[in-house]
């Protein structure tokens, strides 16, 4: 079934088309373009254009683009606009104008993935759903997400994020959102904003983007919740508030374990059992507010509590395997990789869990099994980045770990402040510790990889999953996932 014809595209952007077409899907990478996709040319580090002439040998079914390109016929299947980004926006409206889906947009400093791929398998046992790939959350990812949209999908889920100021609302109108989450707010992206009310006013801008009828679901008991609610209270929209003891959906009472976590959620409702197969307050404070979502939406609570039981982290997100590095007798060391992004919000929530995680003894070199973080560097963190990093050894998880190890310029200035009990090394760069991890890891111990992605700690991730003899890795595990790809 077409996702696309080439009139409708070409109703949905004023663009024109020098032959008939039909697309299944909608494709900005060549690497990952499927036979019978259209071909969207953006310009980023290349100009798409340049890859118009081989996404057609490879069986797109047509291109988006703003000129004919080099080595392309006159009369191949295009779609011809004035601005490729522009037309694939007017596309994204368009596949939203034209379906009768519900759609729930995500924001937050801390926990929007997550939150969105909670909503994904909640949502999965109450009918179509369409949500982003990976972290597609900014700019051209929400478009693209949109425009995507099957014509016969039940629910959406749009994660939108941010860079720089004055991003989120028109995204979140594009959506044109039945329902709005902001999971949190916390220092991210500093150097761009004027401290945490800067971020929060501009989080708060997905409400925008609410239907007049719409819902938003904000998190309570923070220092900023009042810019939150306010920019709702203004909007007129119906409001509903998690996380705090005083919310509306709040943990009245929880038994947090290694493998999952049970909680009793006070609702407006009453009390509901919810399972999360992942140890982190967080994670079952995120869960609350997909919950709400199902409430809002009015679907069935325990077919909602059911389905998003079933959620786990995935790889780069936290997700807790395990490294079997002697399969003859089965032992080796839990690593949690959470590669991807780091904020101070996220860092807490990952030393958290790794607090929670019990080593195993007397299976190794050293007798006693260890709790171990690696820790990169926060990125775009402002002029307090270096104070922001120090901070860190203030967290009260750290009494519990036995060794940090810091990559960075920026994680030097945690190193520096560390007791000296529980000091490891510090490298400038991730490869600088390659040649020693293998010193470093011991069976029975546990180990957390956790930095933004720019300061590549995912090389180190890639290095201990090597460590293991053939066969000798587990997934699945759970752990804690933070942010991924795109904006915050």
């Amino acid at each position: 079934m077409a996702l696309w014809t080439s009139d409708e595209a070409v109703a949905a952007t004023g663009g024109h088309s020098p032959v008939a077409w039909a697309a299944t899907g909608v494709s900005i990478d060549t690497r990952a373009l499927q036979p019978g996709d259209l071909f969207v040319a953006l310009k980023d580090v290349r100009d798409g254009h340049d890859f118009v002439a081989q996404a057609l040998a490879a069986g797109a079914a047509a291109a988006l683009v703003s000129r004919v390109p080099d080595g392309v016929a006159p009369d191949a299947p295009l779609l011809i606009v004035p601005d490729v980004l522009q037309g694939l926006e007017a596309m994204g409206r368009a596949a939203r104008a034209r379906t009768s889906a519900r759609v729930i947009g995500v924001t937050g400093s801390v926990g929007k993935t997550s939150t969105k791929e909670m909503l994904r398998s909640m949502l999965s046992g109450q009918g179509r759903v369409h949500a982003a790939e990976a972290s597609y959350n900014n700019h051209w990812g929400v478009p693209l997400t949109l425009a995507r949209m099957p014509k016969d999908t039940d629910f959406a889920v749009i994660e939108i994020g941010m860079n720089h100021p004055g991003e989120i609302s028109p995204l979140a109108r594009m959506a044109d959102l039945d329902v709005a989450v902001i999971t949190t707010v916390a220092a991210a992206h500093l150097f761009a904003f004027d401290g945490l009310e800067g971020i929060a006013a501009e989080k708060a801008a997905i409400i925008d983007g609410l239907r007049a009828n719409g819902t938003a679901i904000l998190p309570a008991g923070l220092p900023v919740s009042d810019i939150l609610l306010a920019r709702a209270a203004k909007a007129g929209v119906k409001t509903v508030t998690f996380a705090d003891k005083d919310a509306d959906w709040h943990i009245a009472t929880a038994q947090w374990g290694e493998e999952a976590s049970v909680v009793q959620a006070a609702t407006p409702q009453g009390i509901r059992l919810l399972r999360v197969q992942s140890p982190g307050r967080h994670f079952a404070v995120n869960a609350l507010a997909v919950l709400a979502v199902a409430a809002a939406l009015g679907l069935d609570p325990a077919l909602a509590a059911q389905d998003l039981g079933r959620w786990k982290p995935f790889v780069g997100r936290g997700q807790r395997e395990r490294i079997i590095t002697d399969p003859v007798d089965e032992t080796g060391f839990d690593l949690i990789d959470d590669a991807y992004n780091a904020n101070p919000a996220s860092m807490a929530a990952s030393l958290d869990v790794l607090s929670i995680l019990q080593p195993k003894d007397n299976i190794g070199r050293i007798s006693k099994g260890r709790r171990i973080a690696i820790l990169g560097d926060m990125l775009e963190m402002g002029e307090t980045e270096l104070a922001l990093h120090a901070a860190i050894a203030d967290h009260p998880a750290m009494a519990k770990l036995t060794l940090v190890h810091c990559v960075g310029p920026r994680m030097k200035a945690l190193h520096k402040v560390l007791p000296a009990s529980i000091r490891g090394e510090w490298v400038e760069a991730a490869t600088d510790l390659l040649p020693r991890l293998p010193a470093l890891v011991d069976a029975g111990d546990v180990v957390l990889v956790k930095g933004s992605k720019g300061i590549k700690v995912s090389l180190l991730v890639d290095a201990l999953r090597k460590m293991a003899r053939p066969g000798g890795r587990e997934t699945g595990l759970e752990g804690p996932q933070q942010e991924g790809k795109g904006a915050e």
